[in-house]
């Protein structure tokens, strides 16, 4: 049964000239919204991993610190330990560093005057966005200094016309200034550096200043969700979905069943449909309403006159888009309350993508209180495998590590689709890239950072 419920642009961001209100007091502006960060202990990571040694770099003096305000005004050079305890902790509770000083630039000079003043005293250093990171690569290890980039946040032009491509201005370990600001589509002149530094995450630089393309809103968008028997008909309906729906397709997403009950359960949300093994949210977005509703409506209706799907919901207004979104978009959030999360972000062949989420039910099954949930993007092939427990369990850990990277290994997977090597992975990255590959990285790491000030302990093991 189905139910119905009732341009390109181009825009640079860059830095903020408004400076947060009492910056150097941050915990009312940022920590009270964050308060899960000073509520639960979290074990430093340089006490937690004893393997890791701290390198040959300087000790923050005050001399140093006078440098900085000199820079930046003292508004600006966060020194108070309840306003790192937010710039210092992870938000999964599972890193904490132990930095005395975070610096807030405004302004590319200020970093390029910052970067250049820690590669000569040879003062390590964190770059961090809004610290949101899952592997540990926006948290000190040990006292390095914190560059905080949230006060770049601003959006200096925007072109509705050329819809230029990426780029980018980075400032290197050193304090020179990269310009890649050069967004045209077409430009065959010699390397392309943008791609070498994409995924570095700070360990070749920090990004001053972003050039990004935006599509178009769409005119028109639709949203089904879908239930279905079995991940076999997942990729049935997927690849139906792409021939019927071509151009208009703009998302593709699994659910299975324990993901939506934790998300239903944990949230108290409702999903409109019964209870299935799989879901399937569709979105479709396009410039043409009646021509968009009609494909969808013969995708959907061949899909359940073959029984490939038991039933399904099409959205009729934006506030009930929003709440299918919603039972797939908040599923991370509701893990959280099950207890500790064990997050694996990973990319598989279709065909052998649910596979692993089986085989790590039923390893993990003699401990009790585990679930495990699988979701994420077909469209991409990125798999979310996701455990929880009542709290972190050393067994449990030992059950999923190494053995899950050495499955995705296997199949020549990634062991990251989206969330990065950071701390977390550093042993593993070999399982996604060649020796020679991490060779090279090393290489071209040297060469930007010889003196390795720039997010040490990261990414390389």
């Amino acid at each position: 049964m189905f139910h119905l419920l009732s341009h390109t642009k181009h825009i640079i961001l860059f830095n903020s000239r408004k400076l947060l209100p009492k910056c150097r007091h941050l915990r009312s502006s940022i920590l009270s919204k964050n308060g899960r960060f000073l509520s639960t202990h979290v074990e430093l990571t340089s006490v937690k991993h004893p393997e890791i040694l701290r390198g040959s770099y300087s000790k923050l003096s005050d001399k140093d610190l006078a440098v900085f305000e000199s820079i930046l005004t003292s508004s600006r050079c966060i020194t108070d330990s309840a306003d790192l305890e937010f710039c210092n902790t992870d938000w999964m509770k599972i890193y904490r560093g132990a930095s005395c000083l975070m610096l807030l630039p405004k302004t590319t000079s200020e970093v390029s005057e910052i970067l250049s003043y820690c590669n000569e005293r040879n003062l390590a250093v964190v770059p961090q966005g809004g610290n949101t990171g899952l592997v540990g690569g926006s948290i000190p290890v040990f006292d390095e200094i914190v560059i905080s980039t949230r006060l770049m946040n601003n959006i200096i032009s925007l072109d509705k016309v050329s819809g230029k491509g990426q780029g980018f201005e980075m400032v290197l370990a050193d304090g020179r200034v990269l310009d890649c600001m050069n967004s045209l589509k077409k430009n065959n002149t010699g390397y392309d550096l943008k791609q070498l530094f994409i995924g570095s995450e700070g360990t070749l630089g920090i990004i001053t200043k972003v050039s990004i393309s935006c599509p178009q809103k769409p005119n028109n968008v639709n949203v089904a969700l879908l239930g279905c028997n079995s991940f076999s008909d997942v990729l049935k309906i997927f690849t139906i979905t792409k021939q019927k729906l071509a151009e208009i397709l703009s998302a593709f997403e699994f659910i299975d069943a324990e993901s939506m009950k934790v998300v239903t359960q944990n949230l108290k949300l409702s999903s409109p449909i019964g209870k299935y093994p799989f879901y399937v949210l569709i979105e479709t977005s396009g410039s043409n309403g009646n021509h968009d509703e009609e494909k969808i409506n013969v995708l959907l209706e061949d899909l359940m006159q073959t029984g490939t799907v038991t039933d399904g919901t099409l959205a009729g207004d934006m506030t009930q888009m929003k709440n299918l979104w919603c039972l797939r978009e908040r599923i991370s959030e509701s893990l959280l309350k099950d207890g500790y999360c064990y997050k694996y972000d990973l990319s598989l062949c279709l065909s052998k993508f649910y596979d692993l989420v089986v085989d790590v039910r039923k390893r993990t099954a003699p401990i009790p209180n585990t679930r495990v949930v699988g979701y994420g993007h077909v469209g991409d092939s990125n798999l979310h495998l996701n455990l929880t427990s009542p709290e972190y369990n050393d067994e449990l850990q030992n059950l999923i590590e190494p053995y899950v990277f050495d499955y995705v290994a296997e199949l020549k997977g990634s062991i990251s689709a989206e969330h990065g090597i950071g701390l977390h992975k550093v042993k593993y990255l070999h399982h996604s890239q060649s020796h020679l590959s991490v060779e090279l990285m090393k290489q071209m790491k040297k060469l930007l950072d010889p003196c390795g000030i720039l997010n040490p302990y990261k990414m390389f093991p």
